[in-house]
């Protein structure tokens, strides 16, 4: 069957990852249902940008999911609808699992029902918890230390039952630090509250907060500082596309690491932010936060050998002049 025929659901399409894969979805000419309940969506840069249809809703209202299912033949979900902050899911953590677990699980239910058997799933390196070895491959043990971490673990062994009982197949990708903006300028990161390092550095470098707080200078590293794994925000939507391609041609479950297999500190951010804007960046050095490991550094090479996939950004310059130039035109001008 021929893409132009396939219909993708993708739940969370109106938020930051969900947004760049609708794109992505449809430059290789699916058709595209986003499934977004706006509670961290933007409807604008999606009604503007894209073609999908927009729909309203929630994952876990299942009448309105037997609905949506029952009035559009769709081939695939593509599941983005999760909330994200980890630090929250600490301190309220019913929440966390109320949506990412109960409200997933009530989207399979809703799926398996209407016969719909194709499922990409945005996982997280948070499901490994602190690393063992580094790079981590996909082999690497699973002990997740907080609530967000936790409850993505679960919807993975979830989807690893369903496979042999009801034949619901999945590819599930484990990401490291999604980062960046599209490099046309539709989309970018635009969350509230803003946790993610590089968006805090471009906000301090436009003076829209007075420093960027760095949390321990006393690692284990070359500078001190942790070191993390950024992918562009464009090159995992790639591989979600690339993981649906492959899911519908082989009908096998997969699972993937999604990182740049290399690891920048978060002075070398900070530097390289002060040489992409030009600006002086004011550092507060704070404590360590608890949970931190030092490095965090994935392995894709498993993505890159069965999907073909290839970032096509992966230097740090490049994704973070991508997210100055998107945040300059939708927040600093």
């Amino acid at each position: 069957m021929d893409s132009a025929d396939r219909v993708i659901l993708v739940t969370g399409g109106a938020g930051y990852i969900g947004a760049h894969a609708v794109k992505a979805l449809e430059a290789k000419g699916f058709q595209v249902i986003i499934l977004d309940n706006l509670v961290y969506g933007h409807r604008d840069p999606v009604e503007t940008h894209l073609k999908a249809k927009l729909v309203v809703g929630d994952i876990s209202d299942r009448s309105f999911l037997d609905k949506l299912f029952t009035d559009n033949k769709i081939d695939a979900v593509m599941h983005f609808a999760a909330f994200a902050y980890v630090g929250e899911s600490v301190t309220d953590p019913a929440k966390y699992y109320q949506n990412n677990v109960v409200g997933t699980l009530t989207l399979l239910d809703a799926m398996r029902q209407h016969g719909i058997d194709n499922f990409i799933f945005s996982s997280t390196c948070a499901t490994y918890g602190n690393p063992q070895y580094i790079p981590i491959t996909e082999e690497h043990p699973q002990q997740p230390i907080n609530p967000y971490g936790a409850g993505k673990f679960a919807v993975e062994r979830i989807l690893q039952d369903y496979d042999p009982a009801y034949g619901l197949k999945s590819v599930i990708f484990r990401y490291f630090n999604a980062a960046g903006a599209d490099p046309d300028g539709m989309f970018g990161e635009d969350h509230n509250p803003e946790t993610h390092l590089i968006p805090l550095i471009l906000q301090a470098a436009a003076g829209k907060r007075p420093a960027i707080s760095v949390f321990g200078d006393d690692y284990e590293t070359p500078d001190g500082t942790c070191i993390r794994d950024y992918i562009h925000v464009t090159d995992l939507a790639q591989a979600h596309v690339l993981g649906l391609e492959y899911l519908l041609q082989n009908r096998v479950s997969q699972i993937f690491n999604l990182g740049n297999g290399s690891g920048f500190s978060v002075k070398e951010v900070i530097d390289t932010a002060k040489q992409v804007t030009g600006k002086e960046i004011a550092i507060e050095q704070c404590p360590r936060r608890a949970g931190d490991p030092a490095i965090l550094i994935g392995s894709s090479a498993k993505a890159r050998e069965m999907l073909g996939w290839a970032p096509q950004y992966a230097d740090l310059t490049t994704i973070v002049k991508h997210a100055w130039v998107w945040h300059q035109v939708r927040h600093f001008s």
